[in-house]
């Protein structure tokens, strides 16, 4: 219901808050160019510069758009050998998730990891200058926790990046 208590249309709800094909549209874009000005952005959703304003800040607000950032080139931030690490562990305890989340935050060429379902518990992806540097990372690792079973694939060719994620659920 909106504010008026008529039934509101046109949105689907995400967390309590309805988005509609234009909030979509400025999403779309504003993942491609977050820098953007919002004039250009409101002439393409159809809106005016402050109705369009208002809805970015809605959209930061409700945590829809969590930050913005600058992407860096991983070639020429010296970093373009990406490795992943798939993790197997001796325990699931919750001790031992803490120590391993300390671990991850600890080591900035972890950029990123994830817990799975299925034989392997979790993969990071990490990004390194060469084969020596990736070594460092392991010997990091393995020096500060027990694994069961750690298995490293390097990255022969990116094929896809995005950090655009698709709207259309929204």
């Amino acid at each position: 219901m909106s504010q008026s208590g008529k039934p509101r249309r046109g949105g689907d709800r995400a967390e309590g808050h309805v988005f509609d094909g234009v909030d979509r549209r400025i999403l779309d874009i504003l993942q491609r160019e977050v820098d953007r000005p919002v004039t250009s952005i409101a002439e393409e959703v159809g809106l005016s510069p402050t109705p369009c304003w208002r809805r970015i800040k809605r959209l930061e607000e409700t945590g829809v758009i969590r930050a913005r950032v600058a992407l860096v080139d991983q070639r020429l931030a010296n970093v373009p050998m990406t490795v992943f690490i798939s993790v197997k562990v001796p325990s699931h305890a919750k001790t031992w998730l803490d120590d391993f989340r300390a671990l991850i935050e600890a080591i900035p060429e972890i950029t990123e990891a994830y817990r799975l379902t299925g034989d392997v518990d979790y993969i990071l992806k990490v990004v390194v200058p060469d084969i020596a540097a990736y070594d460092l990372v392991y010997k990091a690792m393995i020096e500060r926790m027990d694994f069961s079973q750690i298995s490293s694939s390097i990255s022969m060719e990116e094929l896809k990046f995005t950090t655009a994620l698709p709207v259309d659920h929204l």
